[in-house]
């Protein structure tokens, strides 16, 4: 009789059938599980790695007897990613996000019949949307899946694994069992920094020094999503009638939008991922034939006449008008209004436009009074933005504020003019560092 090979058979027949999980799990053993469940490339690393210094606690909050987590990639078909028919890569996108859960549900149930304790939080959505803006994700898959040995980011913030290049989906499955080995970081970087991802994007979010600026990418790529689609509410809500909601939003753009909602939320972009050769699977074309490669894959990219969406005076509106001016330019809201001063402070960095903060260089003092009292020092100089906690250095603007009328003032339901008078805000220094500070994070 041929004896069976599917993993729980192996198990019982290893352990015996009273379900009572072994107190280390074989990391070969769980790997080839990852991959008999659909999984193209698998790594574990243990909750202690430093690599996860910044999330552990959210982890352990979501899933406390976390030990070790496995982390996976799904391979996606690169054609639909590099079609200038987006619904052809959202397709590829959905299907394959879809993929990632169903193989992460697998494993969770495969380990749940063998007294392990496991959970799968999700690929992307759905996710915890009552935080919004904060912290909405529950695992942060790419740190783990470099930490994992399965890539390393490349200047577009997409995870490369070394043979599917960033054709890739990622996933992650914690357990409550330790293994008996872990995978470490590949010791190289697949990223070619051959910047084509910096000359694909349409919003200019890759800088070819590195730079990221994520409220470019946000605002654009994810109008559908989160932000974008409160921003389209708005829109409805504040419109007269049908005509006047027909003046701020096209017939096409309404039709994509209840595609959206009807299908799964439409990326407007993701160029970057389209146009990058890494990866041993990938990069033979390119090499091939570097001038074809432009022609046929980044080229149609750029010259697709399309919407871009971009905040009023951001880095992105001034991007597009010299570098795509066929394309054209929608100015938006991208809904990124933080309801909490520690939001607020986190994402400084995020909405960052540093080409609006040329020839700026001055050192603010936040002193944030009333339901929350934050101290903070925010620097701008040399086109970068730094924050600190506390106030450090000598200040060139003093900003003194009720913490509830600040945040009212972001969200453009407060005046200034107003908390001024009433002294809900209150300058020292010159108020013009203000209004700069201001350009150098539009709304």
């Amino acid at each position: 009789m041929k004896t069976a090979s599917h993993p729980t058979v192996q198990w019982f027949n290893k352990h015996g059938a009273d379900r009572v999980a072994p107190e280390k799990i074989e990391a070969e053993w769980l790997r080839r599980l990852a991959r008999e469940c659909g999984a193209d490339d698998a790594g574990l690393i243990e909750i202690g790695r430093p690599a996860l210094d910044d999330q552990r606690a959210d982890i352990l909050t979501f899933f406390p007897p976390t030990k070790t987590l496995l982390s996976f990639v799904c391979r996606m078909n690169r054609e639909p990613i590099r079609s200038p028919a987006r619904s052809a890569s959202n397709l590829e996108f959905h299907y394959v996000g879809d993929k990632v859960n169903e193989v992460a549900h697998k494993i969770v149930d495969a380990l749940e019949q063998r007294a392990i304790g496991a959970i799968n939080p999700a690929m992307g959505f759905p996710m915890e949307q009552s935080r919004f803006p904060g912290k909405i994700w529950v695992v942060s898959h790419k740190p783990v899946a470099i930490a994992a040995g399965l890539g390393h980011m490349g200047i577009h913030r997409n995870v490369i694994h070394p043979r599917f290049g960033n054709f890739v989906l990622l996933g992650t499955v914690l357990l409550d069992i330790e293994a008996d080995a872990y995978d470490q970081p590949i010791s190289y970087n697949p990223c070619l920094e051959c910047k084509l991802c910096v000359a694909a994007c349409p919003v200019g979010a890759i800088a070819s020094d590195g730079h990221f600026n994520f409220s470019a990418c946000y605002t654009h790529n994810y109008r559908e999503f989160m932000g974008g689609f409160t921003d389209w509410v708005e829109h409805v809500a504040d419109s007269k009638n049908a005509r006047d909601y027909r003046k701020k939003v096209s017939d096409a753009e309404s039709a994509s939008m209840w595609q959206s909602l009807s299908f799964g939320a439409n990326y407007k972009a993701a160029y970057c991922m389209a146009v990058c050769p890494a990866g041993e699977d990938v990069i033979v074309r390119y090499l091939g034939d570097k001038k074809g490669f432009l022609q046929d894959v980044v080229s149609p990219l750029q010259k697709k006449t399309e919407t871009v969406y971009a905040l009023p005076g951001s880095d992105a509106e001034a991007h597009v008008t010299v570098r795509f001016p066929h394309k054209t330019i929608k100015r938006v809201n991208n809904g990124l209004r933080p309801r909490s001063v520690d939001a607020f402070l986190q994402g400084i960095p995020l909405v960052f436009q540093r080409k609006r903060s040329k020839g700026l260089s001055a050192t603010y003092h936040f002193t944030l009074t009333g339901a929350e009292e934050r101290k903070s020092t925010i620097v701008i100089r040399d086109q970068a933005v730094e924050v600190k906690a506390g106030h450090e250095g000598r200040a060139d603007l003093r900003i003194t504020a009720d913490s509830a009328t600040w945040l009212g003032f972001l969200a453009k339901e407060r005046s200034l003019l107003w908390a001024l008078l009433r002294g809900k805000i209150r300058l020292k220094g010159n108020p013009k560092l203000l209004l700069a500070f201001g350009k150098c994070f539009p709304s």
